[in-house]
């Protein structure tokens, strides 16, 4: 069982100019169709880069998938460079960062109108914040296993924060207007001096209407019902956005504001720190795909960049999160409660905000421990789940990632965050913009330098080819108009089991 776990990445990234200013140039045509191509595409913005590995056995083969994907597109952007950190760039006004294009189907047209609904409920300064996704599944598992696993995770996930956060600051640009409680470390830059990941806390992926959610993950049946009915509540901010506005077109594509006025558009827009996942068919929607076929592999969703890696992560980064995300499915998993639920949350934002605070405590029930005290618990409980990894791969990487994150536990000033920061003050002026532009030129150039095999390179190019071939078609394919196809994609009904052909 142990041999068939399983891992992949979906990596963002923001393509900036040399300058280190984010780039207006559209997705390079010779990178392919963002609409279709299945290892390189666009996540919400034309200039953020999604790039996604296959299904690996090892964390290294993982690794060098990743790495040959950056440097296919290194090859294919000029010369732009990849922005290595979480938090973005200097950032234009709100209204030039250029939203995602998809092409002129229906399905294409629809990306579009999702991420001008994101643009309208959050702003476009969010969504640019780019971090890892790590996919994990293992054989045999059942739904009711993952989403075991899955409330043990979100008990625990400070604890990813604390030793992989790694956006402790910001630019200025990126809170333009807005209320914060950073504090000004030069002109330009923002920080909190013992945060580990803005990017995880109340300035990141945080939306006051979704923090009503209590979504619960004691089944999922229970997690269906919460999604289903946040994808189908109207909620009277959102109606008061509007749908459709054809007097406004520079807040609108093709007229719409928004896909639809309900809490959440589609399921891509509720944000977690974690997610049940299944492959999904084309056009199906996820929720109805979870239902009918159960849980295939969890989503790991809160990896910040690290800006000290070429690729942003590493292979002895993915050996730990497999140990304790195996820990997390071999430990009992209680049912949560909408308490506990609530509490999770302020563990949350403590720990990102405050991760590195000698003696900063955490809820745990009705009690509160130090964080380092109870990391150290996890941490030891997670010994033994490496030394059987071990034992099943040859070696000892897993155990040296798991000494290696104990040692971190005793030593705040060796974790990215703490390094980011440190950097800043001796090299950098103390300014986020000139750390991050130095940091993503060395791994251009790194990146750029490496061989690529001519097969590769190749292989790309035709899968470039392919996803061009592949758009045209479903573009050609249309018979209905957008409003059609928008109100039958939302229905109702296609959450369901049964599926409306």
């Amino acid at each position: 069982m142990l041999k068939g776990m399983r891992r992949g990445i979906e990596k963002e990234s923001l393509r900036v100019g040399s300058d280190g200013k984010l780039s207006t140039i559209p997705h390079p045509a010779a990178l392919g169709a963002a609409l279709t191509h299945p290892r390189i595409t666009t996540d919400f913005c034309e200039s953020q880069l999604e790039l996604i590995t296959g299904v690996h056995a090892s964390a290294e083969a993982c690794l060098k998938e990743l790495t040959e994907i950056h440097q296919v597109v290194y090859r294919n952007i000029g010369d732009e460079m990849l922005w290595c950190a979480s938090m973005p760039c200097g950032l234009p006004d709100d209204d030039a960062i250029p939203l995602g294009r998809y092409g002129s189907s229906n399905l294409g047209r629809a990306k579009t109108v999702y991420r001008m609904g994101l643009a309208h409920r959050y702003g476009r300064r969010m969504q640019t914040i780019s971090g890892i996704h790590y996919n994990f599944s293992l054989p045999g598992l059942s739904s009711a296993d993952y989403f075991s696993l899955i409330r043990n995770f979100r008990r625990h996930s400070w604890l990813l924060l604390y030793l992989f956060g790694a956006s402790p600051t910001v630019c200025s640009t990126f809170v333009a207007g807005r209320e914060h409680e950073l504090q000004e470390l030069k002109r330009g830059t923002l920080y909190l001096p013992h945060a580990t990941s803005l990017r995880m806390g109340r300035l990141g992926y945080q939306s006051d209407a979704q923090a009503s959610l209590a979504v619960s993950y004691n089944s999922l049946e229970s997690y269906g019902a919460s999604l289903q009915d946040a994808l189908t509540r109207h909620y009277a901010p959102y109606e008061a956005i509007g749908l459709r506005d054809d007097h406004d077109p520079e807040g609108t594509v093709d007229g719409y504001r928004q896909l639809a006025t309900t809490l959440l558009q589609i399921e891509n827009e509720f944000y977690g720190a974690i997610r049940p996942k299944r492959t999904i068919r084309r056009g199906e929607r996820p929720l109805h795909a979870l239902r009918e076929r159960g849980v295939e592999y969890v989503e790991v969703r809160l990896m910040d960049l690290n800006p000290f890696l070429p690729v942003g992560i590493d292979a002895q980064t993915m050996r730990f999160l497999d140990v304790f995300l195996l820990h997390c499915l071999l430990t009992d998993s209680p049912p949560d409660t909408p308490q506990e639920i609530a509490a999770l949350a302020r563990n949350q934002h403590r720990a990102a905000a405050r991760g590195r605070e000698p003696g900063l405590c955490l809820e745990r029930g009705a009690q509160e421990i130090t964080l380092i005290e109870w990391g150290g618990e996890v941490v030891a409980a997670c010994e033994p789940i490496a030394a059987a990894l071990d034992r099943a791969h040859g070696g000892s990487a897993y155990r040296d990632a798991l000494s290696h994150a104990a040692a971190a536990l005793g030593d705040p000033a060796s974790l990215p965050s703490a390094r980011v920061l440190h950097e800043m003050a001796q090299h950098h002026d103390n300014t986020y913009v000139y750390f991050a532009r130095a940091q993503s030129i060395r791994h251009r150039d790194a990146l750029r330098n490496l061989s690529l095999p001519a097969e590769v390179e190749a292989r790309f190019a035709r899968m470039a080819q392919e996803s061009l071939d592949e758009q045209r078609k479903i573009e050609a394919a249309d018979t209905v108009p957008f409003e059609t196809f928008r109100q039958q994609y939302l229905s109702p009904e296609r959450l369901e089991i049964r599926q409306i052909a």
